[in-house]
């Protein structure tokens, strides 16, 4: 009887040691989703805050800037716009120089035009030479001007800081694998003479194989809950601390790495249980004995 009870509590510590250390794991899997996601994220806020000029004709009506304006909306590459009328852009300049050109020129020289932000995909100076032909081909439009040589750099930067973080993600990727891996193997060593019993007294492979699938299973799910409460709970501190970081931090993004820690808590732990049941399943009795 003391027997059994110190068994099942040595067993209940072996599963208790095996939720935590991968929870452990899976925590810092889900940090790696989530800073390669937030990374995309600023970066894709970053080119959509560029600015694209569209400078419209003095002699288009004001009829003819409206329905302009409704049709470049519509336009597939077109994250927002705004309308800048002569006077709003001669006020604006009033205020950044602090000198009115229409008291030494005699009108405002100034003309109508409209502030495009481009969607993050066609932030770049190919999708621009495209686009600019396309505005362009419209009566009403003067000039587009944008900013060539900065886009060209702030996509080179931001292709290099984004393949550094691929590289990183994939590296930690591979040791939380590997860590998890290791978990599941120590858990099922203690068990590799229980297995080649069974074996020996003629139970099916699938048959030795299924309660300590079963245990896995649970300790994957357990384990990924566990993370993702971690993982939430310093999400939820981080924008307590930032709110400004609302606008980057989506809720997709959550569940993204809350369904990729699951779905990774579950699918490692369940492989390598699979992979190490059969590797003591193949052993020999002197083979289970020099481990």
């Amino acid at each position: 009887m003391r027997k059994g009870k110190r068994k099942r509590a040595l067993t209940g510590m072996q599963i208790f040691t095996s939720c935590i250390s991968t929870a452990l794991v899976l925590i810092l899997f889900g940090l790696v989703v989530f800073f390669v996601q937030m990374a995309h994220q600023l970066s894709n806020s970053v080119k959509e805050d560029l600015v694209v000029s569209v400078l419209l004709s003095d002699d288009a009506g004001e009829d003819a800037i409206q329905t302009y304006t409704h049709e470049m909306q519509q336009k597939r590459y077109i994250k927002k716009l705004d309308y800048i009328s002569k006077e709003q852009a001669l006020k604006e300049h009033i205020q950044e120089m602090g000198t009115d050109p229409e008291e030494f020129l005699g009108s405002n020289p100034f003309s109508p035009s409209l502030e495009v932000h481009l969607k993050a995909d066609y932030a770049n100076s190919d999708s621009l030479s495209w686009i600019t032909k396309d505005i362009k081909a419209q009566p009403v439009v003067l000039n587009v001007v944008y900013q060539k040589d900065l886009i060209d750099s702030l996509n080179n930067n931001l292709q290099k800081v984004s393949l550094v973080l691929l590289i990183l993600a994939a590296l930690l990727t591979f040791v939380s694998f590997g860590l998890i891996n290791s978990t599941v193997k120590m858990s099922l060593y203690a068990n590799r003479f229980l297995i080649h019993t069974m074996k020996l007294v003629g139970a099916r492979w699938s048959f030795i194989r299924r309660p300590f699938l079963s245990r896995s299973f649970w300790i994957g799910l357990t384990s990924a809950i566990l993370a993702n409460g971690v993982l939430l709970t310093g999400i939820h501190l981080f924008l307590h601390y930032d709110p400004v970081l609302e606008n980057i931090i989506t809720l997709n993004m959550v569940l993204i790495m809350g369904g990729a820690v699951l779905l990774a808590g579950i699918l490692l732990t369940l492989t390598s249980s699979y992979l190490s049941v059969n590797k003591f399943l193949k052993m020999k009795a002197g083979e289970l004995h020099e481990m």
